[in-house]
């Protein structure tokens, strides 16, 4: 460690780290390359045993039997069931004959594996003569990001090429909202609530936004009692006992070992149970607490054709999930929901015009316009989970503007303060990361993808065939 606390590293160390990455390289190559001679093996034992069949009065008997016996003769080398290696065999030759282009990116390695199985997956809610338009942009599409980053891009973009409207698929799809349990056995269960995605994230983030306010405080307990000032807090303890309506110390409090998904889990309960989250040690008297009035935050982009009502197609619920133009317009209007509501251009996907009713600073808006996420490459932990960090420091003469600031998650902000990665920002609000070894990753910030113009048709009835 160098005297101003960066981690850096000795010209060895540097040297040794190069010729790791540059293995790293070869190998991930090489990987690629074996995944697609694997993949094309499997695709052509598929088309043998179709070909065994040809012509056979019992076509389809003898094809299965066919495509069992390839599978068992692969099951050997690939040591897998035959069962595992015949469902492979049509995913390969899905992948190899459906999706030529991914197909051929992956093996250059251009994408990854979890690329292709994305486009795959998202692509055949489409019909054959629109997957060949999908699959030339969303291959571009990946190239460019990691897939957890490309997953709501490539679903807006299926859903923009799909003869049926987002809203239309919507509508028929909210139908089906339900709450079930799944019993797990060992006294557990799985309670799983289907929810429209606005409202499901909406959640979600109300729930970590509670249960960090909780492990907070239990840190400032366990802070109390090392010093020993011992003040009382109310109980951390599991949901439903009469612990929660008494004050009591905060050796007690520090004890608390739940994890954040656990300390969820709790409040989910303790809400439904009791109508208000009462597992709050945030307060020092014996009131009911401020976890109630914690709300959701979640960032809706919604493109101006949307919001005019000439175009139907689907807004992005910040990286996580396409919604529908109704709801899009909806949270567009509202004056009640702490919502970030982003207007954007129908051609450039620009930011026009930023708005919310919690009224932040301009500024603060106008960065969880533009950034959307963490601005390291890879990272979407969404900005209003992420901290505003000078990218020159502050403390260094960097000043306070759009051009000098970011959002950056704690691990990479951390990250950058303690260790030899260096970031500078460039024009439209690109980050140029240099790693300690001197190679440069440029991350961008998120633009909504408009790759096709709305062209007019005729409407599609909802219960038409996907």
């Amino acid at each position: 460690m160098r005297g101003d606390g960066v981690i850096g590293l000795t010209d060895a160390q540097s040297v040794a780290l190069a010729d790791a990455l540059r293995l790293l390289q070869r190998g991930l190559d090489a990987a690629a390359q074996a995944r697609a001679m694997v993949t094309d093996a499997l695709a052509q034992g598929g088309r043998i045993a179709e070909a065994v069949a040809v012509g056979g009065d019992t076509r389809v008997r003898e094809h299965d039997m066919a495509l069992r016996a390839i599978a068992a003769e692969f099951a050997g080398p690939l040591m897998m069931d035959d069962r595992t290696v015949q469902r492979r065999i049509g995913d390969a030759r899905e992948l190899t004959e459906l999706y030529p282009r991914t197909f051929a990116a992956g093996k250059r390695n251009e994408i990854t594996e979890r690329h292709q199985r994305l486009i795959t997956e998202i692509g055949a809610s489409l019909l054959f003569e629109s997957r060949e338009r999908f699959e030339a942009a969303a291959v571009e599409v990946c190239r460019g990001d990691t897939p957890g980053r490309v997953k709501s891009q490539l679903e807006i973009l299926a859903a923009r090429i799909h003869p049926c409207t987002f809203s239309q698929r919507h509508r028929g799809a909210r139908e089906r909202r339900n709450v079930r349990v799944v019993d797990l056995g060992e006294g557990m269960s799985d309670l799983i609530a289907t929810l429209p995605s606005v409202l499901a994230h909406a959640v979600h983030d109300r729930l970590t936004a509670q249960g960090r306010a909780i492990c907070d405080a239990r840190k400032r307990a366990r802070a109390s009692v090392g010093e020993g000032t011992g003040a009382a807090l109310p109980a951390v303890v599991e949901p439903g006992t009469s612990a929660f309506s008494r004050l009591i110390p905060d050796d007690v409090v520090s004890t608390d070992t739940r994890t954040l998904d656990q300390i969820r889990a709790d409040i989910l309960a303790d809400m439904l149970l009791t109508a208000a989250p009462d597992a709050d040690p945030t307060r020092d008297d014996d009131g009911p607490g401020v976890l109630g009035a914690i709300r959701a935050r979640v960032q809706v982009v919604v493109p101006a054709l949307t919001v005019l009502g000439t175009d139907d197609g689907p807004a992005d619920l910040v990286g996580r999930a396409p919604i529908d133009a109704e709801t899009a317009r909806t949270l567009l209007g509202s004056t009640t929901h702490p919502i970030e509501r982003l207007l954007t251009h129908p051609v450039t996907g620009s930011v026009i015009e930023v708005d919310t009713y919690e009224r932040p600073a301009s500024l603060d808006r106008y960065l969880r316009a533009r950034d959307q996420r963490c601005c390291f490459p890879g990272c979407r932990l969404p900005a209003v989970r992420c901290e505003v960090d000078h990218n020159h420091d502050r403390a260094l003469g960097g000043i306070t503007c759009r051009s000098n600031l970011c959002h950056l998650c704690q691990r990479h902000h951390s990250m950058k303060q303690f260790t030899m990665w260096r970031v500078r920002q460039l024009a439209g609000g690109v980050l140029e990361w240099t790693s300690p070894l001197g190679i440069v990753y440029l991350d961008e910030p998120p633009v909504p993808i408009t790759f096709f113009p709305v062209e007019p048709a005729e409407p599609v009835p909802i219960d038409a065939p996907f």
